[in-house]
This record gives C-alpha cells, structure tokens and sequence, in this order.
C-alpha cells in the first residue's frame, strides 16, 4: 500500500507540473484569442455567470475519495459530459440553469431530415451561435484531464460533448456523439470542415450573414433580440431572420442534405462507435463519470456495464444522474474545482485566464 501511494505521489508530482505548463500555455492562447476577440469585437463569452450551475466547493473528504479511485485503477476510463463544459461558458440542457429549464427543445433527427424549414431554423441559428461558440476555451476541467492522461492515469477517454474543448486541451477522446466541427452529407457521407460550411452560408447569404455578424450578443442588450446561446452551439433568434429568403448549401458531391456530425435526439450513435466505446468500458478496471447525468442511454448503458462488469465505479457531477442508485461513489461538485485539488494545484480552482 505504501509503495502504491508513494507511486501516485510521484504521478500526481508529474501530473502537477503538466496541469501547470498546460495551464500556462492555455492562458497564453486565451490572452491571444482575448486580444484577436477584443480586436473583432467579439461578445465576452463567458459574461452569462448563470450559465454554470450552483456547487458548494468540494468537501475535504470528497477530494480524498477520488484521490484514492485514482490511485487504485490502473485502466482507468472516463467518462465528460456536459458538466465539464459549463465551466467554459456552454450551457448544458439538464442542471437548474439549462437550456430545458427555459422550455428550450432541441431539433430531433426526424425533424432535420424530414422538414426544409427546420433545417433552415437550424443552420441560421447555428451559424449566428458559431463565433460565440468557438470563443469559448477550455477550463480547469478539461485541461487537468488532458494532464492525467498525459501521466497514463487515464487509459480511455469518452466524450458526450460535440465542442472539440477536450482537443484544445490537448486530449484525443471518442467523441461518442459526434462533433459539430464537421458537417457531412446524409446522402453519400461526404464531410468537410465547419469553417468552410460556414463560408458557404455566408457565400449564399451575403447580407443575412453581414446582418448577423453585426447583432450584439449579449443577452443582456436590447440590440441582442433575446439572443440566447445553446448547448449544440446555436443560437435562439427571432424568425424573421432565418424564415425567407435564407439559403442553405447541399452537398457538392450529390447534393444531398448536410448536416453537423452530430447524434441528434431521435438518433443512435453509430454502431462502430457504440461497440468500440463498449469494448473499452468492459476492458477497465474502474470508471469515471465527469459532469454528466447519464440520462441518455448511450452513455447510461456504458456506466451500467463498467458496473456490472466489476469495475470500481464513480460519478462527479452536480446534480442527481440516472446511475445514482447503484454507484458506490458520487460526489456533487464541480469538475475544474475537484480535479485542481486532487492535483494539488491551487486552492478552490485555477482561474480561466
């Protein structure tokens, strides 16, 4: 036992001194997009504190819980949700302050495939979204877990969330819903980059997109029109902005319909991914829920397994989950301020910038 906590010290010891340079050189690019952002008069991002659900700051016997979960797996899986990411501005749809608790619905599958009007009350909104959606950088949270697998403390890593905040961080996670930086062809499947969907847009809608790149953004102005940013990366806007005479681009290779490669509700997630994310969960000897409350089952299914499986089990998240019955561990806080600590870098948490 003694050589064992000793071998966590010196893994924490590395993993401090990387959450540190990782947290210098994400403060360095934030100082830079801050700068570029200010230049471009850029919306602040994270000015909606409402955005981030209530947590007390985590109990000393929490922290010391989970330094042990880590200190006795050694194939380690996590699990991120969207917990993780309400600490960099993205609102999540189920805490207090989700996008639900404002009767927000988001566009199913069914409705995107089967509707010309809902797939251009979608990509009008999330194009107007884009920008503040892609300003937003990664947190406390994704940068210490990028730190842990940097250390092999985490042997697999599986995403819910479609913002690419993990890759900023420098992880390289399944995204198991996919990721709203690629948009693909429903047709034929071919993809390509965000970026050059929204140069398309903006190629065919030239003064609908310089209109909309001139609103303001904060929610808080009576220029904004209620704008509201949501989970996916859209943007609630008023219809006459999108209604008429608002064109949306096909597929070059088929002109099929495009769509972000994303897994909406009423979708599966594709079976290839499915199976490897299943194959990873039955393989490890522990599992880590991050800022999820696993009401979707593609990622319920995963936790139940890793339970049944024998794995030691756990879930950080603030608020009830579905698994809160049968998991052994679960700690409400928040994920930024629990990893720092468990790290042992900084006091409540490591400021943003």
């Amino acid at each position: 036992m003694a050589l064992a906590m000793s071998t966590f010290r010196g893994s924490r010891e590395l993993i401090g001194t990387l959450l540190t340079d990782s947290i210098q050189s994400i403060r360095q690019k934030q100082k830079n997009s801050k700068q570029k952002s200010e230049e471009k008069r850029h919306p602040n991002f994270l000015g909606d504190k409402q955005i981030l659900p209530y947590s007390d700051p985590p109990r000393v016997e929490d922290v010391d819980l989970l330094y042990q979960f880590f200190d006795r797996s050694s194939k380690l899986v996590v699990l991120t949700g969207a917990g993780i990411s309400t600490e960099s501005g993205i609102p999540d749809y189920r805490s207090p302050n989700g996008a639900y608790s404002t009767g927000f619905k988001p566009i199913t599958h069914q409705q995107f495939m089967r509707s010309a009007r809902a797939r251009r009350r979608y990509w009008a909104r999330s194009y107007a979204g884009w920008r503040r959606f892609t300003a937003a950088q990664p947190g406390t949270g994704h940068i210490a877990v990028a730190s842990l697998e940097k250390a092999s403390r985490i042997n697999f890593m599986i995403t819910q969330n479609v913002d690419r905040l993990h890759h900023r961080a420098g992880s390289n996670p399944l995204e198991l819903h996919g990721t709203v930086y690629i948009v693909a062809c429903t047709d034929c499947g071919f993809s390509l980059p965000r970026n050059s969907f929204q140069d398309q847009v903006k190629a065919l809608n030239p003064k609908w997109a310089e209109a909309i790149e001139s609103l303001d953004y904060d929610s808080r102005s009576d220029k904004s029109f209620g704008m509201k940013q949501r989970p996916d990366g859209d943007i609630e806007i008023d219809e006459k902005f999108w209604e008429e005479e608002f064109y949306i681009p096909n597929c070059e290779r088929c002109n099929g319909i495009l769509k972000p490669d994303v897994v909406f509700f009423g979708d599966n997630v594709p079976k290839d991914r499915a199976n490897r994310a299943m194959e990873a969960v039955k393989g490890c000897d522990a599992f880590l829920v991050l800022g999820s409350s696993l009401m979707t089952m593609s990622a319920f299914r995963l936790v139940r397994a890793a339970h049944e499986a024998g794995a030691a089990t756990a879930i950080v998240n603030v608020g009830v989950t579905r698994a809160d019955d049968f998991i052994p561990l679960k700690i409400n806080a928040r994920i930024g301020e629990i990893l720092s600590r468990v790290l042992g870098i900084g006091s409540l948490s490591v400021p943003f910038a």
